[in-house]
């Protein structure tokens, strides 16, 4: 009772509002409460002065009185209101020491105090939420990682995904695409990746490194197995050859035994095969049918045969400078062996000829002018042209897919074009050593049952020659061919035997013009994972003159004898003369003699007969086997 007096005193008119300082609050003395079920017993003192100790106990007791009769009058309230309490209804005028203490701890500063705390338990769960919401993409639920498919990406409204999730729900929503948080309009243009510095994400470089790996295993497992089920089948193939030449050689061996009987026909050419002591002249040789006169003036350069039209090309300049300037081929027909026909292509000297395995007359030429050109022999028109900025030293066509042709240039790089794409080329092969020109270039096709399966390019430069495997499509793996550097002129090949033909010109160690035969091989390495190596090794050397001032084409071929015998052709500047050699003894045939040095050589066929044409400055000699 005296601490209530005491508070009543020093404070008269209440305490104040701590949240609102500006009004009063309500005040404790009875007599700012209004009434409002009951009517107070006693009034209140107006003079605010200490009372007497009966008068104080007369108060509580009143005061108790009215805390029950507010608890009836509470209760009566509640059921009028539907149970809901009015706050601003008083109980009742007179407060009490425990209405009195309600009261001040609901104006208490401390309510203040206990806001700030939940406040703070809020911020605590909001950012749990948000700091989750931050690691793991909202359409998945998986965390999102700095590389890969999954790094993390946004649309223009800022909300945050894994790349592939949000790139699937734009897809699959179509033109009607919206944010799956906030449903905003998005299109498959507003994905953007985002680097961010402090945003907590999964790495997962390792992983990718460990799929990458387990990709290239898989690739090299499924090429090993395939290249041992060639190797299986190869095996068998030559179990099965092993078998009958030993058969053979055991008839072969009775035959000879018993006394007064020789061989038959057929055993004797099957032993001469074997030890490769066949005797070409009698097989046959070449007999000179015809001359042709290509240009008058000279400057013929190279030479190639159109099957389709039967007819041979020889490059040279222009017959009519002054009207038709540059430079064409002339066409000569192997039916009547006569010139027909000049046609023009460049501006500068023609370097290369090819044709492709369809019959489609479709001549590719490589020329000094910066450019290849494809022109169709049918209507003896240019069709496509292609600015390589180099001068083309060399070309061919791509024997495993017509569609792509290959361009060697003055700085040692190969361009391949695709000839369905007219803009530019595809892919440019460095040179790996020095930038000489490539002087040849000879496409080996694939062949899955020979020792060499491979398929590919060869081009050789004076500085030696590299062999760059066709691996898929646009992607060659190079394989530097162990040749000699700083002699090689020129690099031929022989497909369906796996030969190629390396001419070297004379220097100091070897003062005369070298042919070397070399055999295209494929070895396996130790470490299952390196990738098999390509390479070569010489099979027969062929010695001709002491003189080479131009870079000539030589040439490697079947005979046309057949019975698997190989023929080699050079020309010799020193006796003006086309040298033939047989490949599997090594010893010269015949001589074809020229007026000039012979700068390229071109065996083909025509109504059933083998022929073999050797161009000069000037003139085309035609030779017959017989």
């Amino acid at each position: 009772t005296e601490s209530s007096e005491s508070e009543d005193e020093a404070d008269p008119t209440g305490p104040v509002d701590p949240h609102n300082p500006d009004e009063p609050a309500v005040p404790s003395s009875p007599g700012m409460n209004p009434p409002v079920a009951a009517t107070p017993l006693q009034g209140p003192n107006p003079s605010g002065k200490p009372t007497s100790s009966s008068s104080l106990f007369h108060l509580n007791l009143t005061m108790s009185i009215l805390c029950i009769d507010s608890n009836a009058t509470t209760e009566a309230v509640r059921t009028e209101t539907g149970n809901q309490v009015n706050p601003e209804v008083r109980p009742h005028s007179l407060p009490c020491s425990f209405c009195s203490t309600i009261g001040m701890l609901s104006r208490s500063p401390f309510k203040s105090v206990t806001a700030p705390v939940a406040t703070s338990g809020a911020a605590l769960q909001s950012s749990q939420g948000d700091e989750g919401e931050g690691e793991t993409c909202s359409i998945c639920f998986e965390p999102w990682t700095t590389s890969g498919e999954h790094r993390l990406a946004t649309l223009r409204c800022g909300h945050l995904f894994g790349y592939t999730c949000i790139s699937r729900w734009v897809k699959g929503q179509g033109q009607g695409a919206k944010c799956p948080q906030c449903n905003k309009k998005a299109k498959r243009s507003d994905i953007v990746l985002l680097y961010a510095r402090k945003l907590r994400a999964l790495d997962n470089t390792e992983q990718e490194n460990m799929k990458r790996s387990l990709e290239q295993e898989q690739s090299m497992r499924r090429n090993a197995e395939l290249e041992s089920a060639q190797c299986r089948l190869q095996l068998q193939v030559m179990t099965d050859e092993c078998g009958k030449l030993r058969k053979q050689i055991q008839e072969l061996k009775t035959l000879m035994a018993q006394p007064g009987c020789r061989p038959s026909k057929n055993s004797v050419a099957s032993l001469s095969g074997l030890s490769q002591r066949q005797d070409s002249t009698q097989a046959g040789h070449y007999v000179f049918s015809k001359a042709v006169l290509v240009s008058q003036a000279g400057g013929c350069r190279v030479l190639s045969y159109c099957e389709p039209l039967s007819c041979l090309l020889a490059s040279h300049p222009s017959p009519h400078t002054t009207l038709v300037p540059g430079y064409g081929v002339k066409k000569v027909s192997t039916v009547n062996l006569k010139a027909c026909q000049y046609v023009p292509i460049h501006v500068k000297q023609i370097r290369g000829l090819a044709f492709n395995r369809q019959a489609d007359s479709l001549l590719l030429s490589a020329a000094l002018d910066n450019t290849i050109k494809l022109t169709s022999l049918m209507t003896n028109t240019v069709v496509q042209t292609y600015n390589t900025g180099k001068p083309v030293w060399s070309c061919c066509w791509c024997l495993d897919n017509n569609n792509y042709v290959y361009a060697g240039l003055s700085n040692g790089s190969v361009l391949v074009y695709d000839t369905r794409d007219t803009s530019t080329y595809v892919q440019e092969l460095q040179p790996l050593r020095s930038r000489c020109p490539v002087a040849s270039l000879s496409y080996v096709p694939r062949a899955s049952s020979s020792s060499f399966p491979c398929g590919g390019l060869i081009a050789g430069s004076l500085e030696g020659g590299c062999f760059w495997e066709q691996v898929d499509g646009t992607t060659y793996r190079p394989h530097i061919l162990p040749l000699e550097t700083g002699g090689c002129t020129d690099i031929q090949v022989e497909p369906e035997s796996r030969h190629c033909l390396v001419t070297y010109r004379p220097g100091r160690s070897n003062p005369s013009l070298r042919c070397v035969l070399m055999e295209l091989n494929r070895t396996l390495q130790q470490d299952a994972a390196q990738e098999p190596l390509c390479s070569c090794y010489p099979v027969q050397t062929f010695s001709a003159g002491s003189s080479c001032k131009v870079l000539t084409k030589n040439a490697v071929f079947r005979s046309p004898a057949g019975e698997g015998s190989t023929l080699v052709c050079a020309g010799d500047e020193s006796t003006n003369s086309t040298m033939v050699w047989d490949a599997g003894s090594g010893s010269l045939i015949q001589k074809l003699p020229a007026d000039l040095p012979v700068l390229d050589i071109c065996p083909f066929e025509v109504n059933q007969g083998s022929y073999l044409a050797s161009l000069t400055e000037k003139m085309l000699k035609i030779y017959k086997w017989e």
